[in-house]
C-alpha cells in the first residue's frame, strides 16, 4: 500500500469521487482518512523541508475537518498580482479527504478569511524549533487548527496561549480546542495580551515591529517568528517573516521567508512603514543579523533605525563562557 501511495497523485488520492475509474477500481475502499492524513503530512514534510518528526506526526494526527466546519468546503487561491484577491473553488463533496491538500480553505469567504496554507505554516513552526514542554504564545490563531499542531508538538508538559482579535473565530477555536487541556484561547487583540514567559512566540499577523513586551517575555534562547509587512491591500500586507532569538539581553535576527498575510492593525507604526518598504525593496533586509534595543546613533549597519528599535546587519558579539 505504501508503494502504491508513492505513485498516486495526492489530488486523486484525496478526491476519490473525481478519480478515474481505473484508480477507483484499483483502490476501492483502501484509502482511509488516516491514510490521507499521513500522505498529506508527508507531502508537507517535503514541501516545507521539515526536519522535525514530531511536527510531521502532528500534521498526520490532527483532523483538519474538525476545525473547518462541515463541507463542502471552498478552496482559496490568492492572486497577489491583484492585491490579494482570492478565487474560490468548491470541493465536489463533503468527503473530508478533500481537505488533505496543501491548500487554504475558506473560513469566511465574504471577508477573504482562510485557514492558512499548511506548508507555509509548517515551515514557520519548524523555524520555531518547538520542543516538548515549551510554553508558546500564538497570536492570530484563527479557528485553532495550527494551534492544535503546536499543542501536539509541545505535548502535555507544554502550554499554548492563543488569541485572535476576531471574536467569532476565537470562539470557534475555544470550541475546537476543548480536547487540549494545555491550550488557553482568548478573544482579544494580541497586543494587549501578556502571555507570560515564553520559549516561543508565533505572531501570525503582519506588523511593522516587535512589541517590547514580546521581546521581554522571550526566555533565554527563546524564539519569535513575526511577519514584518507593508500594505498591499485592505487589511493585507506583504513582506518578510523574521526569526528573532534571544541571547541573554541581545537578539539575533534573520529573514526566514517571504510572506503575504493579514495585518495586525494595532501593531503598526506609520512612520516605520516607509523605512520597512525601503529596506525590503532595496534588498538590504536580507542582511539582517540582529535587533538592537539600545539607544545609539545611526551607522552603516543600521538597516532600519527607529526610535524604539533597530534592525541591524551587525553580528552579535561573541560571549565568553
Amino acid at each position: 500500500m505504501r508503494g502504491i501511495l508513492a505513485l498516486v497523485s495526492p489530488a486523486f488520492m484525496t478526491a476519490p469521487c473525481d478519480a478515474p475509474v481505473w484508480l477507483r477500481n484499483l483502490l476501492p475502499d483502501s484509502l482511509t482518512l488516516e491514510d490521507c492524513r499521513r500522505f498529506y503530512a508527508e507531502e508537507i514534510q517535503y514541501a516545507a523541508n521539515l526536519r522535525s518528526r514530531a511536527l510531521v506526526d502532528a500534521f498526520a494526527r490532527v483532523p483538519r475537518e474538525d476545525f473547518l466546519g462541515p463541507g463542502p468546503w471552498r478552496i482559496g487561491v490568492a492572486d497577489l498580482a491583484s492585491g490579494g484577491a482570492v478565487d474560490y473553488q468548491a470541493t465536489a463533496s463533503s468527503d473530508p479527504r478533500h481537505l488533505y491538500h496543501n491548500v487554504t480553505v475558506a473560513l469566511d469567504a465574504s471577508r477573504n478569511l482562510c485557514n492558512g496554507q499548511p506548508a507555509s505554516l509548517a515551515a514557520w513552526l519548524s523555524a520555531l524549533d518547538l520542543q516538548p514542554g515549551n510554553r508558546v504564545f500564538h497570536l492570530g490563531c484563527g479557528v485553532g487548527y495550527f494551534t492544535a499542531i503546536i499543542a501536539e508538538v509541545v505535548g502535555l508538559t507544554g502550554q499554548v496561549i492563543a488569541c485572535d482579535v476576531d471574536e467569532p473565530l476565537a470562539t470557534r477555536a475555544q470550541q475546537n480546542l476543548v480536547g487540549y487541556p494545555s491550550v488557553t484561547v482568548c478573544a482579544a487583540d494580541g497586543a494587549s495580551v501578556d502571555p507570560g514567559p515564553c520559549d516561543a512566540i508565533f505572531i501570525n499577523a503582519g506588523v511593522t515591529h516587535p512589541l517590547p513586551q514580546w521581546l521581554d517575555r522571550l526566555a533565554e534562547g527563546g524564539r519569535m517568528l513575526l511577519p514584518l509587512t507593508i500594505p498591499m491591500g485592505p487589511g493585507l500586507g506583504k513582506g518578510m517573516m523574521v526569526k528573532i532569538t534571544r541571547q541573554y539581553d541581545s537578539f539575533h535576527a534573520k529573514v526566514a521567508s517571504l510572506v503575504a498575510i493579514y495585518s495586525c492593525t494595532s501593531v503598526r507604526e506609520t512612520d516605520v512603514e516607509p523605512l520597512l518598504a525601503k529596506a525590503m525593496t532595496t534588498g538590504v533586509l536580507f542582511r539582517l543579523k540582529s535587533l538592537r534595543r539600545d539607544q545609539h546613533d545611526q551607522t552603516d549597519t543600521c538597516i532600519l533605525h527607529s526610535r524604539t528599535f533597530c534592525l541591524s546587519s551587525a553580528e552579535l558579539p561573541a560571549r565568553s563562557t
